[in-house]
């Protein structure tokens, strides 16, 4: 078992560690957690990124399969850390072992997947026009492209998902699998589990001989850390997730550079449930209990919870109301990932408690013990007025806490989708009558949202190929990209075409003989 030092990793243990230190803290307790951790200095960011620069080259030229080996010793390392791992990661988030448990099978699975997809090969989308001598006027040039890796990325791990979003995400893993090297700026409520997840991977590294470089990890709470590294020159891309104004702080400074890089970042949205006349009169209680779950699951701290609800004024809106109601007083209050998480909750309740357009439907039946920095439910309801006088109202407040707003016709369900930012995701729940007679709804959410959902609730991404984690801003930077699946890898990536090239010198994927066997576009045509 690895044993916590307190240094960043820059290949190794930092030798000279700056004398300014920060802690680690237990939410539910409020205990101090051994080592203090190293703020890393200004000369340990500038070789981060040296390494990573020196690493490049070599490690891009790598074949698919010693970079599938790389990401399967990952995961060989990651499990080899044992509950150790979990118990940290509990102690510094308050999550209960279970979920850290589940956040480490994501490792392993999405891990797995980038693996699959180096050994496949034709995420390169690899495309030739052969070339024509003899056309006339002028002679047809030989074209080929496919995508290949831009260089150092940052990666700045979340707060939220301390395994799975962090040091051992997908954000690192699609970038290894791109064939670009890492930089982690560590989050500061877990550098524990930060840097046993970051043993992992420079074990796995030297077993499989990466060249040195091609890793590293940051520790810090200073944000001077992560502004220095996104404006190093040497850097092609940056991966955040987190809060609006964490993502668009680094976006700025990105593109503030005299060389400006993207920010990929996936910071958050509100969520919009819709719930539809037909739905909501013949499964209201289902509904309900749904909804309560999802908003509930893990203290509220998803980036896909469901924090507004809307559906048209009727005896089955009042009563799912007041079913929702119910359930969510009856969820026992639960631990926060940190205390600055826990307070801008706390406050944000009572901001809603004490808005004028707002009407709190009730309290929780045990209430949230501060000392533990615990969020208990609560849930408020508002008419489409209310949102037309006050468009704040449709703000994310992170946690476990949702806003019901009641409407008079279904245009007003049009006019909120309207209103509303871009999201991650939005919700339908609806009979096929009611889709059809909604059609105008949908048509909105299909330009608002990255991810459309029928009867069923945001909360759970199912990690696979087909998913996409992103949205229009502010849910993301960009739109167009995924921080989770498969197709993350695109974020990491940049098209280079060769033109009348000798086939011995081209990418073995853009040889006319094919010899990885990958699908391609060949005069048109996809084939293999």
């Amino acid at each position: 078992m690895h044993h916590l030092t307190g240094h960043s990793y820059l290949g190794g243990a930092s030798d000279q560690p700056s004398g300014h230190t920060f802690d680690a803290i237990n939410p539910a307790n409020g205990a101090t957690l051994a080592p203090p951790f190293h703020e890393a200095t200004s000369a340990e960011v500038d070789l981060a990124v040296t390494r990573a620069v020196f690493a490049f080259d070599a490690f891009r030229s790598l074949s698919p399969e010693s970079r599938a080996a790389f990401l399967e010793a990952i995961i060989e390392e990651t499990l080899a850390l044992g509950d150790a791992f979990l118990e940290r990661c509990s102690a510094e988030t308050g999550h209960p072992l279970a979920r850290c448990a589940q956040e480490r099978d994501r490792v392993v699975k999405h891990t797995r997947q980038f693996a699959d997809l180096l050994r496949e090969g034709s995420w390169v989308d690899a495309r030739i026009d052969h070339g024509d001598r003899d056309r006339k006027p002028f002679p047809k040039p030989d074209v080929r492209s496919l995508l290949q890796a831009i260089g150092p990325v940052a990666v700045f791990g979340a707060s939220n998902f301390p395994i799975a979003i962090s040091v051992l995400g997908v954000d690192t893993i699609s970038a290894f699998a791109a064939g670009c090297p890492v930089v982690v700026k560590g989050h500061p409520a877990h550098p524990g589990t930060c840097e046993l997840a970051a043993s992992a991977v420079l074990r796995a590294a030297e077993r499989t001989g990466m060249p040195e470089g091609v890793f590293a990890l940051l520790q810090g709470s200073k944000h001077e850390i992560g502004s220095q590294l996104v404006r190093h020159p040497a850097l092609t891309a940056v991966a955040f997730t987190g809060s609006l104004r964490g993502g668009r702080a680094l976006a700025d400074l990105a593109a503030a550079r005299p060389v400006p890089i993207p920010v990929y970042a996936e910071m958050g949205s509100v969520n919009p449930v819709f719930l539809l006349p037909e739905a909501l009169a013949t499964r209201g209680e289902q509904i309900a209990a749904g909804f309560v779950q999802a908003l509930t699951v893990g203290v509220g701290q998803f980036c896909t919870n469901p924090g507004l609800v809307a559906g048209l004024d009727s005896p089955a809106w009042t009563t799912f109301t007041e079913l929702a109601q119910e359930k969510a007083a009856a969820v026992a209050p639960a631990t926060m990932l940190h205390p600055g998480i826990h307070q801008a909750y706390v406050l944000g309740v009572a901001q809603r408690q004490g808005h004028p357009r707002l009407q709190s439907l009730g309290t929780p039946a045990t209430p949230p013990d501060p000392a533990r920095h615990e969020a208990a439910a609560y849930l408020f309801t508002t008419t489409r007025q209310g949102l037309v006088e006050d468009p704040t109202l449709l703000d994310e407040l992170f946690g476990p806490s949702a806003t019901l707003v009641r409407c008079d016709k279904s245009a007003d369900l049009v006019a909120i989708a309207e209103q509303m930012e871009g999201s991650l995701s939005a919700t339908v729940h609806g009979t096929e009558a009611d889709l059809a007679n909604h059609a105008e709804l949908l048509s909105v959410l299909s330009r608002k949202a990255g991810r459309l959902i029928c009867n069923g609730y945001p909360v759970g991404l199912e990690i696979c190929d087909s998913i996409h984690h992103g949205g229009p801003y502010p849910a993301a930077t960009h739109s167009y990209f995924t921080s989770i699946g498969t197709r993350a890898i695109h974020r990491f990536v940049r098209p280079v075409c060769y033109q009348d090239w000798p086939g011995s010198l081209l990418p073995v994927e853009l040889q006319d003989a094919n010899p990885r066997g990958v699908m391609r576009m060949v005069d048109g045509v996809r084939r293999r």
